[in-house]
């Protein structure tokens, strides 16, 4: 969208407070996503995979941030990537409810 999303994914003094892998039930499948939890707002993101390896053989060398974690290092480093799936959603209005594993 054309607004001013740039600066509410840019901010100094959000801080991660967890991110992680999980299965997200979306009507009648599973979508593999990435979820970015801030001290603001929760980011949704849908895990995507190169069918090309990214640049040669040795993929060492391909720069990744090192603040992410070893997993999502490694999924980059293979030729991942992550898409944000929708708009990040502000902690005060996302409720949290407990369910029973499928």
């Amino acid at each position: 969208r054309e607004n001013s999303s740039e600066n509410i994914l840019s901010s100094a003094n959000r801080l991660l407070l967890h991110e992680g892998r999980l299965m997200l039930a979306e009507s009648t499948r599973l979508l593999d996503v990435y979820l970015f939890l801030f001290d603001d707002f929760l980011l949704i993101t849908k895990i995507k995979r190169n069918k090309k390896k990214y640049g040669g053989s040795d993929t060492s060398l391909i720069p990744v941030c090192p603040s992410l974690t070893p997993e999502l290092q490694s999924f980059i480093r293979e030729g991942g990537f992550c898409t944000v799936l929708d708009q990040p959603i502000p902690l005060d209005r996302l409720i949290l409810k407990n369910v029973e594993p499928i």
